[in-house]
């Protein structure tokens, strides 16, 4: 499967703001944008161009899909299933994103980081209504259960991200068990629930209906 593997620190330079793709590093002073927030190449400490229209969209663009982790055809996919679906396309797109097996393992706590997260779900480690998933792109529906297999409930990464992750609550659709590792899915994603970063998903629409 497809997937982005350079520097990661260079992505949320690049969008001059943090991405949350390095765990727990990302909540020290070790932060990229701590330490130099500045935008990727040689003359990024005087590349401050005003950005307006398509610019601005495409910026969104890409920090949506490098925030979830996704590249273009996925996240174009996601976007043209969200137009058709009842309700707003931008909330359904950020409710598809949010939904991927990969980002709720994220969000309840098994994982430090999407590219963890991800790494625990295609390593075999996660069922999904008591059958093995894979899949990171998987797409979890309300009342789904999902936990870590029984064989993996040892495992030191999972033990670890659990450890580091136990002050940071699920979100309210989500309810955890951290004593037995199991989860479930209580309702569908809300936008006004997604407090990590700023998106305005209206860009994203705009730029995809050109």
């Amino acid at each position: 499967m497809a997937r982005y593997s350079g520097p990661v620190c260079r992505l949320c330079r690049r969008e001059g703001m943090k991405l949350f793709l390095k765990g727990d590093r990302c909540y020290t002073e070790k932060c990229a944008i701590e330490k130099r927030n500045l935008v990727p190449g040689q003359h990024g400490a005087g590349r401050k161009p005003k950005i307006v229209g398509y610019g601005l969209q495409l910026r969104e663009k890409q920090k949506t899909k490098r925030y979830y982790g996704v590249l273009e055809t996925q996240f174009r996919n996601a976007f043209e299933k969200a137009s058709i679906q009842k309700g707003i396309t931008g909330e359904n797109l950020l409710a598809a994103m949010e939904h991927r097996l990969d980002n709720v393992i994220y969000r309840l706590g098994l994982a430090t980081s999407r590219p963890m997260a991800r790494q625990i779900v295609r390593h075999g480690h996660i069922q999904v209504n008591g059958r093995k998933v894979n899949i990171p792109s998987f797409v979890t529906r309300t009342g789904d259960v999902i936990e870590v297999r029984e064989k993996s409930k040892k495992n030191p990464m999972i033990l670890s991200s659990t450890d580091a992750t136990a002050s940071r609550p699920a979100p309210t659709w989500l309810e955890f068990d951290r004593d037995s590792l199991r989860g479930r899915i209580t309702a569908t994603f809300k936008r006004d629930e997604l407090v990590q970063i700023q998106l305005n998903e209206q860009l994203i629409v705009e730029l995809y209906s050109k």
